[in-house]
């Protein structure tokens, strides 16, 4: 019995062409893409995080399975050094998904084919910093609010488009009332004001943003704080203007002037509201020029709600949040804890005095 050499039929297979390379990759992508939906994903999760391993990928020059640690640091030191948390976080969370799934979907087909192992390049050492401190944002005081709004108020009586101005005043009006995001206001229907549930009428909010990416988080949002009457006025006196047939399933409740084909109204988009928003705050509300955003309007909606007695369970539930160390941090108010301990202190320091005296 004789040993006998034996070669690797890897050394004999005949390299991938770069045509082949091209449709092999984008069939990891595809792939990727259906991973990621079926793992339940929200579309537009999985669309940004597509545009994230697309904008690598296009600086890269290369398939990003090639990308080595010394890449990663270029790329995460250098081009995105002075990039916001938020968008450092994104792509490296997008790019380590990505390598975990070439990992444990394609790990041995990549090897046959190009003849690497495949490792994510971010590791302990080079991986950005993944927490982003929450930003703080403190509301107007309840009599700058007004003022806002009642300026807006009569802006409505001399504006040059009265439908949409009162539209976009309505949407702004729902965001301090019930804190209604921008982005669910302008995906509610007509058919989602259910004025027979509850005690003031509730809205059915189909597109609530949800917990961990995997929106969207449905629930109903009861009309309180004066949003039934303002939806009222809206309703009955503004939404006629769009020519809009009532009676037809799916009517936006925010629609804009824009047609369809088929001559029904588009839906509104949410620039819209923000613009009309910072348009009325410069010329109300000075002082916020460029920091009153519809989000700083839930957190003023919070905080009112809670000085008015509102306990925080309610408010997590009428806010859409999944936890309730969220919505405390939306209250900006009563939160004295600091100044009580110094003035015990000082108390206890005043008595210790006297008592020596």
């Amino acid at each position: 019995m004789t040993l006998a050499i034996v070669r690797d039929l890897r050394d004999q297979r005949v390299p991938a062409s770069r045509e082949e390379l091209i449709d092999f990759e984008t069939d990891v992508l595809a792939g990727f893409v259906l991973a990621r939906s079926s793992a339940g994903l929200a579309d537009g999760t999985i669309r940004s995080d597509m545009l994230q391993l697309e904008m690598m990928r296009r600086w890269f020059d290369r398939p990003l399975w090639e990308m080595e640690p010394a890449d990663a640091d270029v790329y995460f030191g250098k081009v995105l050094r002075d990039a916001s948390p938020a968008t450092r976080k994104g792509r490296a969370s997008a790019l380590t998904v990505y390598f975990q799934f070439l990992e444990l979907r394609h790990a041995v087909e990549l090897f046959n084919i190009v003849g690497r192992r495949v490792e994510c390049p971010l590791d302990e050492i080079n991986r950005p910093q993944l927490s982003v401190e929450v930003q703080l944002r403190v509301p107007p005081s309840e009599a700058e609010i007004e003022q806002l709004y009642a300026g807006w108020r009569d802006d409505l009586a001399v504006c040059r488009k009265f439908a949409p101005a009162a539209r976009n005043y309505a949407a702004a009006r729902l965001a301090a009332d019930v804190g209604l995001r921008i982005n669910e206001a302008r995906r509610l229907d007509l058919e989602d004001v259910r004025w027979d549930v509850g005690r003031f009428g509730k809205l059915h909010v189909r597109h609530g943003k949800g917990a961990r990416r995997r929106g969207p988080k449905p629930r109903l949002v009861p009309l309180i704080n004066g949003a039934d009457r303002s939806l009222h006025w809206y309703i009955e006196d503004v939404w006629g203007y769009f020519d809009l047939d009532h009676t037809r399933p799916g009517a936006p409740l925010f629609p804009s002037e824009r047609k369809n084909q088929d001559g029904s109204c588009c839906r509104v988009t949410s620039d819209a509201f923000r613009y009309s928003l910072a348009e009325a705050t410069v010329r109300h509300l000075p002082a916020w020029t460029g920091r009153l955003t519809p989000h700083v309007l839930r957190h003023y909606c919070a905080s009112q709600l809670y000085r008015g007695g509102m306990s925080l369970l309610a408010l997590q539930e009428l806010l859409g949040h999944a936890w309730t160390g969220t919505t405390v941090r939306y209250v900006h108010v009563n939160h004295t804890h600091v100044e009580d301990a110094w003035v015990q202190g000082q108390q206890r320091a005043t008595d210790r005095w006297k008592g020596l005296a």
